[in-house]
């Protein structure tokens, strides 16, 4: 796996249910876009507030409008190893492309704890995108943990939004497994040292812009890739000023792309005090 995974957002109306319309507009963007492939049912598109059905539908549709185009990444991943197997079973069977398996939150398994959970989600035969996020999951998959799940034929690359590039550099140094980044402002920082792109928040605002960026990382053209870079960190710090994806929907409705910034509790929309925030950094890369 390489190049641009957008972590698509879900769209919702004023009431809180699912803008199926916005929804597959947004994946139509994404696609004209060039993007390599899209994460639906990830952090950014608040999957724990999203009932089974709805995960389904949402795979289900962007597998339908995808097909051929780029690549589907269901977000299967759960604090619950039997409830993972099933719906990675379930994701296998509406023809996604691979799963992301998020580290267990909660319950702060251990690193053998990790490997288990993750064998026993390979045996689905499934390829898997791990996703190390310690800020959010209170669990830090560590290095030689990586590079032991690495060798299982299933784990095709992993999603790392530690933070840091300690572990992506130890990872891509071997060449054990592509490293995405999952923290927009370090994609080009984790593509220096060998990293394979990104899962992007950022490039559900400005998916084209980003598709260049790590374009010209990939062709080695890194004087490009920073300019791009540079000319867009304003948004892309801008887009964490208060708890993802909550400034990149405000930002799509400020940009006609979705007609309601709604979250579901227990996320609460943009606050006032940021909402200046996420206006200058959008500003700043000449989106309004």
């Amino acid at each position: 796996m390489a190049g641009v995974y957008t972590a698509l957002v879900t769209p919702f109306n004023a009431d809180e249910s699912v803008a199926w319309g916005e929804y597959e507009a947004l994946l139509a963007l994404q696609l004209e876009a060039g993007v390599d492939g899209v994460v639906i049912c990830g952090t950014t598109a608040e999957s724990p507030t999203l009932t089974s059905d709805e995960k389904k539908e949402l795979i289900s549709r962007a597998i339908k409008l995808c097909a051929g185009k780029c690549q589907v990444i269901a977000g299967t991943g759960s604090n619950n190893t039997a409830a993972t197997v099933e719906f990675t079973r379930w994701a296998k069977g509406a023809g996604a492309d691979a799963c992301l398996v998020v580290n267990p939150y909660y319950n702060k398994p251990q690193q053998a704890g990790l490997v288990r959970h993750v064998k026993a989600v390979a045996a689905v035969g499934l390829p898997i995108m791990l996703y190390n996020i310690p800020g959010r999951s209170a669990c830090l998959m560590e290095t030689p943990t990586v590079l032991e799940l690495a060798k299982l034929p299933e784990v095709v690359a992993i999603k790392d939004a530690t933070g840091g590039l300690d572990i992506a550099s130890a990872v891509a140094s071997v060449g054990a497994l592509p490293v995405l980044s999952g923290d927009d402002p370090l994609t080009l920082p984790m593509m220096a040292v060998g990293g394979a792109g990104v899962v992007s928040v950022a490039s559900n605002i400005v998916p084209k812009r980003v598709v260049a960026m790590v374009r010209a990382a990939q062709a080695g053209d890194f004087a490009a890739a920073r300019a791009e870079h540079f000319a867009l960190l304003p948004l892309l710090k801008g887009l964490f000023a208060e708890t993802n994806p909550v400034p990149a929907k405000y930002a799509l409705q400020r940009m006609g792309l979705i007609s309601s910034a709604c979250v579901r509790a227990p996320l609460a929309e943009l606050g006032e005090a940021s909402k200046p925030v996420v206006e200058a950094a959008c500003t700043a890369v000449g989106l309004f």
